[in-house]
């Protein structure tokens, strides 16, 4: 290419989704298909969100409003934060590329944990900002470890809590005992997706926003997970106002399109959906782990809608073998677990099918050379 390309860009892998429904169908000649590979919330979004949806619809031809501006009161209201401590993205992932936009230049360094969410990763590198992963410990991120890496060049450190693709999380204690170890200059970013799934009133999962009081504290969350709301993108960030003054500095103009704003106001206060979702996963996690353990395959238990299952040194052609029988799960050789799959809690019928699918998977495949 004649084109002038930034290095950073020359050897950055791409993230690449799964095939849509319709695709898989067509591909393999399939009239149903259970997706279970996008951590979405297979129970859709709150009837308040659809019903807000369509009141809006008409209004689309409109500019969205670039500060969400009925959103941030109510949800000032509900967090009992200022609304000055509130940014608004196109979902978690923009909040990760305008925090690193907006804290860190080149030269300076991240730090993560591996594997872990692959954005931290990737947005680094295409901003041309250094990254440093820490392995985990058991599936589970060694905060212990990281502390020790936390160098003169780090200015920020990404904590995905409950961890994606593995489902486990640090405990208050330990976040604790790690903030105490973190420089005033380095920002402690928690990406708390899953919060609404892992979070329980006593419990050892931290409320990151309990520490937002040492000021170097970020904690996003998301309407796409338990709301629902996954395909119209819209997650929030919280911080000290001089953090979000200048992530506003680098975040585009009507970055939040006028339907999300809408139907994420509405599914805010759905709590009584909220509470029925986080039950039916629970239930429907239970089923999957019954389910794998009298089909013998290792599972990591889970504080999030997804378990990561040890498939063995076959696990892509199983990955595959599932795919053609119309039951879409992620394998997670991108995220250096190359004998892994990771699969979404589902309806339980969904989550039948895809037992059912497995089992059929490991005989065909273990009649081609076993795993």
């Amino acid at each position: 290419m004649g084109l002038k390309v930034k290095p950073e860009l020359r050897d950055l892998e791409v993230y690449r989704p799964g095939k849509p429904i319709e695709e898989v169908k067509r591909e393999f000649g399939l009239e149903e298909v259970v997706k279970l590979a996008s951590n979405e919330n297979s129970f859709g979004p709150s009837p308040k969100a659809i019903e807000a949806l369509g009141r809006a619809a008409s209004q689309i031809n409109r500019y969205p409003d670039g500060g969400c501006y009925y959103l941030r009161r109510r949800l000032s209201e509900k967090l009992g934060v200022g609304e000055d401590r509130l940014i608004f993205g196109n979902g978690s992932d923009e909040l990760i590329v305008m925090a690193m936009r907006a804290l860190a230049d080149e030269g300076d360094e991240v730090l993560t944990a591996a594997p872990s969410f692959l954005i931290y990763r990737i947005a680094a590198k295409a901003e041309g900002i250094g990254i440093k992963e820490v392995p985990l410990k058991a599936y589970k991120y060694d905060l212990e470890a990281m502390a020790s890496e936390i160098g003169p060049r780090t200015r920020l450190i990404f904590i995905s809590n409950p961890n994606n693709p593995t489902g486990t999380y640090v405990s208050k204690g330990e976040v604790e005992a790690f903030l105490d170890s973190v420089p005033g200059d380095c920002a402690v970013f928690f990406d708390e997706a899953y919060f609404e799934y892992a979070y329980r009133e006593g419990g050892d999962y931290p409320d990151s926003l309990r520490y937002q009081g040492r000021g170097n504290v970020i904690t996003s969350r998301t309407f796409s997970k338990i709301h629902g709301l996954a395909g119209l993108r819209i997650g929030y960030g919280v911080s000290s106002p001089e953090v979000i003054e200048l992530m506003n500095k680098v975040r585009e103009p009507f970055n939040v399109n006028s339907l999300a704003q809408v139907a994420a106001l509405a599914a805010l206060d759905d709590e009584s959906y909220v509470g029925w979702v986080r039950e039916m996963t629970e239930a429907g996690k239970s089923q999957l782990y019954r389910g794998l353990e009298e089909l013998g395959i290792g599972y990591v238990p889970s504080a999030a809608n997804f378990v990561l299952i040890e498939l063995g040194p076959r696990a892509k052609a199983i990955c595959d073998e599932l795919l053609r029988a119309g039951v879409v799960v992620r394998y997670m050789g991108a995220w250096g677990l190359p004998g892994h799959a990771r699969v979404t809690v589902g309806k339980r019928e969904e989550n039948e099918a895809f037992l059912r699918a497995l089992e059929a998977a490991r005989r065909r495949v273990g009649a081609c050379g076993g795993i």
